[in-house]
């Protein structure tokens, strides 16, 4: 009969560790009593000081960030001349734009003239006005065109220049169908512009013009309206005149606008005011003025600029 084998349930006593050789036990407590490793003591020396680490770094941080914005954020410099030029320049080439109509004043009032006619010298050396009217250079010798009733009964002739410049003038030819007059200035001031002249071929209804003068002989003014019909006709109070194929528009006109010019948005004229309507006795502007067209007043000087 086979028999069973038996466990004892006791805990089985440990043995100690068998000892070590003696050069083993030499070299352990050797290594237990030799100094920590670099690492260990760079370890302890950051724990020992982490406060002063920490503060240092932050100084170094922040001197480093204060460096950066001075490169890139350099300090005002000392304006030069050219500085200053360029921000004029700046500035005027952003200035809100004018008008087109304030364009074509600026254009055309140097080459805009008043012209006063003057009767026979009175006993007291007056000489009484005759018409006050406008006129506009067309030819820089002093050559003018005008209305002819500013200067038909005008016994001496007067203009001023654009600049206040003022001389006598007389009459070169004119133009009774037209009611148109050339006159010629004796004196001129210095750099004198002549006007600049444009065919009423591509002209139509509803475009936009300026009338320059000097309506009561204020001036020079400038009104702005629209071409407001072609080939109109036109017949004086009186009913002796009779005007054609005349240029109708609709910005203001008075007394003393007659001879000036009707200009386009770029300041060329396409005619001469001469007439305006008005079915009272006010002679004063009610919508409708006309202008002889500037074909028209070219020929009586003999110029042909189309």
């Amino acid at each position: 009969m086979k028999r069973v084998s038996l466990y004892s349930s006791s805990p089985r006593t440990r043995l100690p560790p068998d000892p070590l050789p003696e050069p083993a036990a030499e070299a352990a407590a050797a290594a237990s009593a030799a100094p920590p490793s670099w690492r260990r003591r760079l370890g302890a020396r950051l724990r020992q000081h982490e406060r002063a680490l920490l503060v240092t770094l932050s100084v170094v941080l922040t001197l480093f960030i204060l460096w950066s914005y001075v490169r890139l954020h350099p300090g005002p410099r000392e304006l030069t001349q050219k500085d200053i030029d360029g921000a004029v320049v700046h500035t005027l080439e952003n200035l809100p734009p004018s008008s087109p109509a304030a364009k074509a004043y600026e254009i055309i009032s140097p080459s805009v003239v008043r012209v006063v006619g003057t009767g026979e010298e009175r006993d007291d050396g007056k000489m009484p006005e005759r018409g006050i009217g406008t006129g506009v250079v067309i030819v820089d010798n002093g050559t003018i065109l005008t209305n002819l009733h500013v200067v038909a009964e005008a016994k001496r002739i007067r203009v001023t220049f654009y600049d206040g410049f003022e001389s006598e003038a007389e009459v070169v030819s004119v133009q009774p169908e037209n009611d148109l007059a050339v006159i010629k200035s004796m004196k001129i001031p210095d750099d004198l512009m002549s006007a600049s002249l444009r065919s009423t071929a591509d002209l139509n209804v509803g475009d936009q013009v300026v009338a320059v003068g000097f309506p009561f002989g204020i001036g020079p003014s400038a009104s702005a309206g629209v071409v407001s019909g072609l080939a109109r006709e036109y017949r004086s109070p009186e009913g002796k005149h009779i005007l054609s194929n005349l240029i109708q528009f609709d910005a203001a006109a008075n007394p003393g606008n007659s001879g000036g010019p009707l200009v386009t948005m770029d300041g060329e004229v396409v005619g001469i005011v001469t007439a305006i309507l008005n079915p009272t006795d006010q002679r004063v502007f009610v919508g409708i003025g006309f202008a002889v067209p500037i074909e028209n007043a070219a020929s009586a000087v003999g110029l042909s600029p189309f």
